[in-house]
């Protein structure tokens, strides 16, 4: 409830306090601390992505530019930069990547029964990953190539709310396939991937596990068409066979049967191969399903362009992931704040809204709720201060006119679609 308190503030009520101290207490985060705790290392990065800082030195001249809210805004420790970049370089970033998950559980029971697009109770994911490229001078340990570093964020995106349920940090070595060696699969839940995921030993252990995926087929596959189904081509469709793969090494890694759907797209006029081993879903479902994998293309685009993960606070390996994982937090705590309080906008308003109001003292719904922009509670003469009687006559002394002049109150109602409103 307000109270009187900064928005900041009351945007980090929505965290819950005491499952964030069962990670710091995990792994020991503040061992041997004195001043500068985990919560205000927490409450300093967050600050930083909600307000788009470029560095240490940014965070440490803004939030030392006001000193007395400070302890409003929750922060009890000195901040400076050496203990800001000491703290992301020694205290485990897993501590923000355990509490990550937390608010990630929660996220998805908010969005369970969010829309996506398709008309289905199956959860989907879609897998993808980005590459953040890096210096490799400053970042030796992000290995990518000979002359740049990178690193690799592998995510597994619930479509549903948009929400990141796996995200694995590694460098830019790591093959895209291989992170389906670390995925737990949801019997019944559907996995939409691009054809980098291909490897048919792996999609046969997903199989086995009664998940179904969605990938998109590789142009040199071998195979042998069993049957075909009957299609509609004006939907796009061209073909649904059920298949058997013929490759040396794929058909002993896939022995049972797969379906190739192939998708005619009107509007880029692209022709798209699927491989699945869902036998049920109509054909064209599973083409509309791999168009919503774009999601999670999105959802970097997203992260990247309004969160700080391009240019990083620290070189270390641990402070990068700190960084990353925090910036994680960030995102899902928004998602929930809307969900939460039935904020009729979309993520990106919100972090704009956000970033300029961190420091004001109103209560954080009015502040992100869309304004009706009407006068209410006062006439039209008041508002401006006009006598409309004396109106009249001071335009007929100046036009020599007997006509009546527009009144006070239908200027006011015309100006007054254009003035936000001042409500009690």
């Amino acid at each position: 409830m307000y109270d009187g308190r900064m928005i900041f503030s009351q945007l980090m009520d929505f965290i819950p306090r005491y499952e964030f101290r069962k990670c710091v207490t995990r792994y020991q985060g503040d061992s041997r601390v004195r001043t500068f705790f985990c919560w205000d290392q927490f409450l300093c990065m967050a600050f930083a992505q909600l307000t788009c800082r470029e560095s240490l030195r940014d965070i440490e001249s803004c939030l030392r530019a006001l000193p007395e809210k400070l302890y409003h805004l929750g922060i009890r420790g000195k901040v400076s930069k050496s203990t800001l970049a000491d703290a992301n370089e020694n205290r485990d970033w897993r501590i923000y990547a355990d509490f990550a998950q937390v608010l990630i559980h929660e996220a998805r029971q908010l969005y369970a029964d969010e829309p996506f697009g398709v008309d289905l109770k199956e959860t989907v994911y879609a897998l993808d990953s980005t590459t953040i490229d890096l210096c490799l001078s400053l970042f030796p340990w992000a290995l990518f190539r000979d002359t740049k570093g990178a690193i690799k964020m592998h995510t597994l995106l619930d479509l549903r709310g948009n929400i990141p349920v796996f995200i694995r940090v590694s460098d830019g070595l790591v093959h895209d396939v291989n992170i389906l060696d670390e995925l737990i699969p949801e019997p019944g839940s559907i996995y939409i991937m691009d054809r980098g995921y291909t490897g048919f030993g792996r999609l046969y252990n997903l199989a086995q596990l009664q998940a179904v995926f969605i990938i998109r087929a590789r142009k040199n596959l071998q195979f042998r068409r069993i049957y075909s189904r009957d299609v509609d081509r004006s939907t796009g469709l061209i073909c649904d066979q059920i298949i058997q793969l013929t490759g040396y090494n794929t058909a002993k890694k896939y022995p049972d049967q797969l379906r190739r759907i192939r998708y005619h797209d009107h509007e880029t006029g692209n022709v798209y191969t699927f491989l699945t081993n869902n036998t049920i879903l109509p054909a064209l479902t599973i083409a509309e399903l791999y168009r919503c994998r774009w999601q999670v293309e999105l959802f970097f685009k997203w992260i990247k362009q309004h969160l700080r993960i391009k240019s990083f606070y620290g070189t270390s390996m641990n402070a990068v992931k700190t960084q990353i994982w925090i910036a994680i937090c960030v995102y899902v705590l928004v998602a929930i704040i809307r969900k939460r309080l039935k904020v009729e906008r979309d993520l990106y308003t919100i972090l704009q809204i956000l970033s300029v109001t961190l420091f004001e003292k109103v209560p954080i719904l009015q502040a992100l709720k869309k304004t009706d922009y009407t006068f209410q509670g006062c006439r039209s003469s008041e508002l401006i201060g006009v006598n409309p009687a004396k109106t009249k006559r001071h335009f007929s002394r100046l036009t020599g006119s007997r006509h009546c002049p527009p009144t006070s109150s239908t200027i006011v109602d015309s100006v007054a679609s254009s003035r936000p409103a001042f409500s009690a």
